[in-house]
């Protein structure tokens, strides 16, 4: 087996952990529950418990390059501190790179969690084929990320990217960073339940309060299943879901003008049911995008290969699904190390 690395990915709902070889391979992944209301420390003993046995079983036959851990939050890069985590509760200014070095016994490279799926996706993904991209991970909340020469833009101090604050609806509802109308509070999976319960409240939901009261995991996936099944009020979540997320599409492409953004997270499965809202606020809103969009995209909101090849050639606009999935910030987290290494 070639040299292979660890990387992490740290949600606010599943705490993943995977030995990935140089090649991009993948040699083994795990999935835990992020225990958050057992506090901080318990969720780093299980993280490190995870990474240590990964290690041991490999590290006979092949060499361990590093580890990379993708976090989700504000993190001060030089400090390793977690400033702010609206989905990490009690991890506000916690010293999560010293406090996983001192149980692991060697140094890791930690990354903001978005930033690490859009380094995945630029590794291995979508973005393989461009040196410039963003990405918005749709999740328990919404992060984003900037890759700029092939690397990741980390900002003056390593919290740049945080799209998912974005402000979309300025009186709208309360993010758990505190701001409103954040992207976060309309395009998570997280917002996704709230407006679910909301249309239940209202007594115009009878699908979704049924679902809900048969279905003890009743989650966001059962609301997008109500909606490709037909179900208006599910639609109408989802088309609130895909407008917000054209509005910061919007404003990003206005602003960067890159080749290539990425929609990726467990929400992005749900793409069929929000895209083409995302697309009709794209076309009304942004002027950068009217002139540079593919003929594919105003069609159908969606593009194939040939779309990434025209991406190349003719300096399109490319807004596309994450190829890796909800493996992208693994995939980025693993490769951390690997660039490290070998600079």
């Amino acid at each position: 087996m070639s040299d292979f690395s660890i990387g992490v990915d740290l949600g606010g709902t599943n705490l993943r952990i995977a030995a990935v070889d140089q090649d991009g391979r993948l040699i083994e992944k795990v999935t835990l529950g992020t225990k958050v209301a057992l506090g901080r420390s318990r969720v780093v003993d299980d993280m490190c418990d995870a990474v240590l046995h990964m290690s041991e079983k490999y590290c006979n036959s092949s060499n361990l390059v590093g580890i990379g851990i993708g976090v989700p939050g504000i993190i001060d890069m030089e400090t390793g501190m977690v400033r702010e985590s609206p989905n990490l509760p009690g991890w506000s200014d916690y010293p999560v790179r010293a406090e996983i070095e001192s149980r692991l016994g060697t140094r890791v490279l930690l990354e903001n969690d978005a930033n690490a799926a859009a380094f995945g996706e630029k590794w291995l993904g979508a973005g393989k084929h461009v040196d410039d991209m963003a990405m918005l991970t749709l999740g328990t909340g919404v992060g984003g990320g900037l890759v700029l020469g092939g690397r990741v833009w980390h900002g003056m101090n390593g919290m740049a990217g945080e799209f998912g604050h974005m402000t979309v609806e300025p009186e709208g509802a309360r993010c758990g960073c505190g701001n409103r109308g954040c992207v976060e509070a309309y395009a998570s999976a997280t917002a996704v339940m709230r407006m679910a319960r909301e249309a239940i409240a209202e007594g115009h939901a009878p699908a979704l309060a049924k679902a809900s009261s048969s279905d003890p995991e009743f989650s966001a996936k059962a609301v997008y299943n109500l909606a490709i099944q037909g179900d208006e009020e599910a639609r109408r979540i989802f088309r609130r879901v895909g407008r917000a997320l054209g509005i910061a599409l919007s404003a990003l492409v206005n602003a960067l003008n890159l080749p290539m953004y990425v929609v990726g997270g467990g929400v992005s499965s749900a793409w069929e049911a929000f895209a083409p809202s995302s697309f009709e606020e794209l076309r009304q809103r942004c002027m950068v995008y009217a002139a540079t969009a593919p003929p594919s995209h105003h069609a159908t909101g969606e593009q194939g290969a040939s779309a990434h090849v025209e991406a190349k050639t003719t300096k399109k606009t490319i807004i596309t699904r994450s190829l890796l999935g909800t493996d992208a910030g693994l995939y980025g987290a693993a490769h951390l190390p690997m660039v490290n290494h070998r600079s």
